[in-house]
């Protein structure tokens, strides 16, 4: 199973995600490590991405996630994916690229069993004011605003389960692992 820890930035996916990895012995791989340097620079000067710029970093991602896939083991990876076009790349790649705007005739499902998307959402000031706080970090706080405008919450047929950053990193990882369990439980018995 892969689990991708989504959002916006500063709302904890790497605190999550970093303490899910310590608690399940699972591999966490940072979305921000796969980023390009151009893209880091854009950052640094408070430039929003285009769809463009997260291109080659999600189709990185994807190779990341589909090798773990692959491999049968079980993975964390921390990343935005604030857009649906986002997160059915980070499935599907390049096939996502070439798949038709309309759902209805679209050929890739928008998720995958053994994918699901741990949204982690909470208010523009609570994470503004965790951003400012924060130090060392490329992303600046004055660009949360144009990641609040991109956001596309996911939708139920995703595959995700919604996580709300007001409560502790302790009690959210609870409640991913309650989700591990019930899923493990669907799949050896079904």
């Amino acid at each position: 199973m892969i689990y991708i820890i989504m959002g916006v930035s500063g709302c904890g996916k790497s605190s999550l995600g970093t303490f899910l990895s310590q608690k399940l012995g699972w591999p966490l791989h940072e979305g921000d490590n796969f980023h390009p340097q151009a893209n880091i620079e854009k950052m640094s000067r408070g430039e929003p991405l285009t769809d463009q710029d997260r291109l080659p970093w999600l189709l990185k991602l994807h190779e990341v996630i589909d090798s773990e896939r692959c491999s049968g083991l079980d993975a964390l990876v921390a990343c935005s994916a604030l857009k649906r076009r986002y997160r059915r790349i980070l499935l599907h790649g390049s096939k996502a690229l070439t798949s038709s705007s309309n759902p209805d005739t679209d050929v890739l499902p928008p998720s995958s069993p053994d994918v699901c998307f741990l949204f982690l959402h909470g208010e523009y000031e609570f994470i503004h004011q965790r951003m400012v706080a924060r130090r060392g970090h490329y992303m600046k706080a004055e660009l949360l605003r144009s990641q609040f405008d991109s956001l596309e919450p996911p939708l139920d047929d995703e595959n995700v389960l919604s996580l709300d950053i007001r409560r502790s990193i302790a009690d959210m990882a609870a409640e991913v692992e309650k989700h591990i369990m019930s899923f493990k439980s669907a799949t050896a018995n079904p």
